[in-house]
């Protein structure tokens, strides 16, 4: 949850111009996280947010240069050390991980947030993915292949 929690803090930090703790804890609420302001000022810290001028009168939060990238490469890592294979059934793709992986590398698709993925269901080495349509399976499955490499 934290993770996905401050994915959607850099999609609003780069969507809007958020000058305040308070106006992000607002946004990320009617993005349905239920969220207090001491939460979002440690994930600010972690995330190592700053402060720029906006339009030259305001303050927004900008996302330092690497913050994404060192999320999606922890995704990309979680990624490529869990999957074993991917397979395509109609709309759900069967993901085989590494004993015990599961859960986390279900955890790293749900992060990535397609809008093609409904949902991810783990158990200790399986994931089943399920796809909003049929058509899209191959979509998924090739771009998670791309990120395994």
């Amino acid at each position: 949850m934290k993770t996905k929690r401050q994915r959607k803090i850099i999609e609003l930090i780069s969507d809007y111009d958020i000058e305040t703790q308070e106006e992000l804890a607002k946004l990320l609420v009617e993005s349905g996280f239920a969220v207090t302001q001491a939460t979002v000022s440690r994930d600010i810290r972690e995330l190592n947010l700053t402060k720029t001028a906006a339009n030259g009168e305001k303050q927004k939060y900008v996302v330092p240069n690497g913050t994404a990238t060192t999320l999606n490469n922890k995704f990309k890592r979680v990624l490529n050390d869990g999957i074993l294979s991917v397979e395509i059934s109609q709309n759900i793709i069967v993901i085989k991980t590494v004993s015990g992986m599961a859960m986390a590398v279900g955890a790293a698709i749900d992060a990535i947030d397609m809008k093609e993925i409904l949902g991810c269901i783990a158990g200790d080495d399986t994931i089943m993915c399920v796809i909003r349509e049929a058509e899209e399976a191959e979509k998924v499955k090739d771009y998670l292949e791309n990120l395994i490499g």
